[in-house]
């Protein structure tokens, strides 16, 4: 196995992370939907950087999209892709209204970006914890445009190109509504490595 690559130790690992960083999310977003969510994780794994949009429906299909970048110790990017539907069902759950169509306001927009940064700080927290180090996000960017675009301006917001990503797909249930989100992170390729061994790979 080559230097960065993922063994299944690796996956058990981020699976954790995910399913740690899962639990705190539901405490925040229940919060603030004031209702009982749970989320789930039902897996978490390696994708080239192709496969990404192709995870959320091809490179033509139209998304949302909420981006973060990663600081600190190691740096990176975090994507939240959802579709058009499921970013409706989540608008309609937050605010109360019913949403059809993907031409949101600038309160519906902002209320997507909360949702992104609250799954994407409970992550990072989450692996802050586990491997003690030092981690700060942005404030989320959130787009609606094809799958394509929204990751070529994610990855074009740093000067160095990933060479993996991982997955972790993400399930928001609340009430009778179930949420489908893929969630990734993009790390930097200067901190592939340190990533992996902080987490005791």
């Amino acid at each position: 196995m080559g230097e960065g690559e993922l063994s299944s130790l690796h996956v058990d690992i981020l699976q954790e992370v995910g399913n740690i960083g899962a639990a705190h999310a539901a405490t925040a977003l229940s919060e603030l939907l004031g209702t009982p969510v749970r989320i789930s994780v039902s897996s978490a794994r390696r994708c080239t950087f192709d496969e990404v949009s192709e995870v959320a429906g091809g490179p033509d299909e139209l998304i949302v999209g909420v981006f973060v970048r990663v600081t600190g110790d190691i740096g990176g990017n975090m994507l939240l892709l959802m579709s058009v539907d499921s970013a409706n069902i989540l608008l309609q759950t937050l605010l109360g209204s019913k949403i059809v169509s993907g031409d949101y306001d600038d309160m519906q927009l902002s209320a997507l970006g909360e949702v992104g940064n609250i799954l994407g700080g409970a992550y990072t927290s989450a692996i802050a914890t586990l491997t003690s180090l030092r981690m700060s996000q942005s404030v989320p960017a959130v787009a609606v445009d094809m799958a394509g675009a929204i990751l070529d301006a994610g990855i074009l917001a740093t000067s160095e190109v990933s060479d993996f990503a991982v997955l972790i797909d993400t399930s928001i249930m609340g009430g009778a509504s179930n949420i489908d989100g893929h969630f990734f992170l993009l790390p930097d390729p200067s901190s592939t490595v340190p990533l992996l061994d902080a987490l005791g790979c």
